[in-house]
């Protein structure tokens, strides 16, 4: 059974994907300090976020979730 859930959290590793918008990765940029990635899409825009060791960065989870409210697009 496949997923459709935007947000696919495994506990296991306690690392969450959130998923933005579908499209081609273009890059990605990596901020060690906290614990996450973000995937760029080619026109320049997030299109998702890796968030490893999650329970412990809620302010990454909140921003990744605020952005996939704002259907993916960063704020002006």
């Amino acid at each position: 059974m496949t997923s459709t859930s935007p947000v696919i959290y495994d506990p296991s590793t306690d690392s969450m994907y959130v998923t933005l918008r579908e499209g081609r990765v273009a890059h990605t940029i990596t901020h060690d300090e906290r614990d996450f990635a973000i995937d760029m899409g080619e026109d320049g825009e997030p299109m998702g976020y890796d968030i490893q060791f999650a329970s412990r960065h809620p302010d990454v989870i909140a921003e990744a979730l605020r952005l996939l409210q704002q259907g993916g697009r960063r704020a002006a």
